[in-house]
């Protein structure tokens, strides 16, 4: 889906008229009736085209272009004036506008400026960023997936659990050629292990006990779209060799059939785990490991991107406001000191988790300390990178003691830590072998 449109006007008739023009086009738009709200909605939506009114209480027009073109150089942003003069269009130009328009302003000249400024409307690659941010290191990594997405190259994703890997993947779907083919995630640690080969490549009848009939696999499934193989490190290594050779030839094998079957299909991998590290442990094929990081990227976690704590904070804050009819508007001083101070091992995901439950828990139009991270498995943990500490090292006390705390319960534990069983198993038998007795 194409990010809105935006129309910023202090007047609502002529804000109205305006939106409707643009929504003639077939475009999506977003309006904002001042400078201030129209930089809010904007840090959020990041829209490819903003018609801006010159006149206007508190920040002008002139002043809200320049804060655009800062926020993000490419997007296109049309002046509007009832006073139009050389000087004011000069003034404009400097400061980022694209072209100054005079009211009344005609419904061609706004289909110009919208063909102009975004092309065909269904075709192209402007898309609705996928997270909220203003770190530079979110920034530079939604930077590289819009540039790789209008390509066929297989990207790596890497991140911990809850920094946004899989919506990365559907930003880069949505904004490439095959935005209109399917799009199919699988979860690779979820497939039985046994069934892992036929759940990918398919099966023929009689195949193994059980193929009562022919199976396709997510591998034509997904063929003209693309195919997400989402904690990829899971795949079993007896599988990592047929699956290397599908993505270098672009054909599959059913299991149970000698015929290959052309695929027409591009592969995305998400992994939270680094799988150099998997590599050197020998639980990752190497030769793999080359083939799907041939672009990677990586996302940062929230602790190493504070900056968008408040930004992200204020999102959750009216989304989950508006869905449970909630007075809630803001976050008392303390309440995001507390927010601020903790380091957020689930990352966006417990975050925006965080700000439902407060939500819930306020009775008023202030969120207090108190409403947040309420429950005592939200206490600050500790820094990732304590001297002298490997991060396997600080993987294995996290796993062991959210195992003890959960009283031994590895479903719980893997629910808590967003990792899956096979994981927690395979890494209480490794510790196991390297302490030479029983861990848990």
């Amino acid at each position: 889906m194409i990010a809105p449109v935006m129309v910023v006007d202090d007047e609502a008739m002529v804000r109205k008229s305006l939106a409707q023009a643009v929504e003639s086009s077939g475009a999506e738009v977003v309006t904002a009736a001042d400078g201030q709200e129209a930089l809010e909605l904007f840090r959020e939506m990041r829209n490819p085209l903003v018609f801006v009114d010159v006149r206007m209480p508190g920040m002008g027009g002139v002043a809200l272009v320049r804060s655009l073109k800062s926020l993000a150089p490419e997007t296109a942003v049309v002046l509007i004036t009832g006073f139009a003069t050389e000087e004011l269009a000069a003034e404009a130009v400097r400061a980022g506008a694209s072209r100054v328009l005079s009211k009344p302003v005609t419904f061609d000249e706004i289909q110009r400026v919208l063909s102009e400024s975004l092309g065909p409307i269904a075709g192209e690659g402007w898309r609705k960023a996928p997270v909220l941010t203003e770190s530079p290191r979110m920034e530079a990594a939604l930077a590289l997936a819009r540039r790789v997405a209008g390509t066929d190259a297989t990207v790596l994703i890497q991140g911990e659990t809850g920094t946004g890997k899989e919506l990365m993947a559907r930003f880069i779907h949505e904004a490439s050629p095959r935005a209109n083919g399917p799009f199919v995630a699988v979860n690779c640690c979820a497939l039985p292990e046994t069934l892992v080969e036929s759940e990918l490549f398919g099966h023929e009848r009689g195949a193994f006990t059980g193929a009562a009939a022919r199976r396709t696999g997510w591998f034509e499934v997904a063929a003209g779209g693309t195919l997400v193989l989402d904690e990829v490190s899971e795949i079993p290594l007896t599988v990592q060799a047929k699956l290397l050779r599908t993505l270098q030839e672009r054909v599959v094998h059913r299991v149970g059939s000698s015929q290959a079957v052309k695929v027409n299909v591009r592969v995305l991998a998400i992994s939270n785990r680094d799988l150099r590290t998997e590599v050197k442990a020998g639980r990752f094929r190497e030769d793999l490991f080359y083939r799907l990081n041939v672009v990677n990227i990586s996302l940062p976690a929230l602790r190493e991107r504070a900056g968008d704590l408040p930004l992200l904070c204020r999102h959750f804050l009216r989304k989950y406001a508006e869905a449970t009819g909630s007075p809630a508007e803001t976050l008392s001083p303390e309440a995001m000191e507390r927010l601020l101070a903790h380091s957020w091992p689930g990352n966006i995901r417990e975050l925006e988790n965080a700000i439902q439950r407060a939500v819930i828990l306020a009775s008023g139009r202030e969120i207090e300390a108190e409403h947040v991270l309420a429950e005592a498995s939200f206490a600050p943990a500790p820094p990732l990178e304590a001297a002298g500490r490997t991060v396997m090292e600080h993987e294995k006390e996290l796993i062991l003691s959210t195992l003890k705390r959960l009283n031994g319960n590895r479903t719980h534990t893997a629910k808590a830590l967003g990792i899956s069983v096979r994981t927690i198993r395979n890494r209480l038998r490794e510790y196991r072998v390297l302490s030479g007795g029983t861990t848990c």
